[in-house]
């Protein structure tokens, strides 16, 4: 088995293991489909492709918006949940590194918090590329090591947030990584967690932190699920806890006070070719 079949091959089970549980607290956020149906562009016969897709949250909630959207993903258990919830959308077994479609299918491509889980950026971006229509827009949503510097995380679980930040690329080398494959017009937006956020992601819990003391919460997010060691959780949580009960908690957040954004809307397009 190639290295690439290894590497997707782990990150499939990882996201098979948690499958079942990671509807309970991961929810498409109204104001992030917004945004998401707003840098896409859409308009009447398109067609989008949602790359790391899980099992469905935004895929399904941008098919009720009028979209017509494909879902990719390596985890059959995680497609397995989708197509429950959906059976119209088609539901496809893949990844961002081999993904199952024709060139130049579609005009959008959205990929969610799951560009750190690729094998390998130039390669998927390639794939992208070939998938994509002319003048098509791939939308990222993603984290950067910088900005997660700045997350209060760091302070109560400092080494689950160190292998958080190594899996993540930073901004230029996604940026290179797109222009290498053939991208244009690279845009970028910064996203601060909102108070009302419905996605339970990573750092969902920035201005609740009580949020991170339901198991459920953190089986959903993946660096608590599966890079975090449980002597620091609970020894964090305890300490969180401990800090939130003195006050001093409100301190500790604002020694983290991020002015990079928490998270980060990337934007590119494929450019027309005469």
């Amino acid at each position: 088995m190639s290295r690439l079949l290894v590497q997707i091959q782990t990150m499939k089970t990882k996201y098979d293991l948690i499958a079942t549980r990671y509807n309970a607290t991961r929810q498409a956020d109204p104001y992030l489909t917004g945004r998401l149906v707003y840098l896409l562009g859409p308009g009447s016969g398109k067609q989008f492709l949602d790359i790391g897709c899980g099992t469905g949250n935004y895929t399904i909630v941008l098919s009720n918006r009028g979209l017509n959207f494909t879902g990719v993903e390596p985890s059959e258990n995680m497609l397995r949940e989708a197509r429950k919830r959906d059976g119209k959308i088609n539901w496809l077994q893949g990844s961002a590194e081999r993904i199952p479609a024709n060139d130049d299918t579609f005009d959008g491509v959205i990929a969610t918090l799951t560009i750190h889980h690729w094998t390998g950026l130039e390669q998927s971006f390639k794939e992208i590329y070939r998938v994509t229509k002319q003048n098509g827009t791939v939308v990222l949503f993603t984290s950067t090591p910088e900005q997660m510097k700045g997350y209060w995380l760091n302070y109560y679980f400092p080494d689950m947030l160190k292998s958080s930040m190594i899996q993540m690329p930073a901004l230029d080398v996604i940026t290179d990584a797109l222009t290498s494959a053939g991208f244009a017009d690279i845009t970028t937006e910064e996203y601060f967690v909102h108070e009302d956020l419905k996605d339970h992601f990573l750092y969902s819990g920035k201005h609740r932190p009580t949020l991170y003391f339901n198991e459920a919460i953190r089986n959903g997010i993946s660096s608590f699920a599966a890079l975090a060691n449980a002597d620091e959780v609970e020894k964090g949580l305890s300490k969180l806890a401990a800090d939130i009960e003195t006050g001093k908690f409100m301190e500790i957040q604002n020694n983290y006070n991020n002015k990079r954004g928490d998270y980060l809307f990337i934007k590119a397009k494929k450019p027309l070719t005469r």
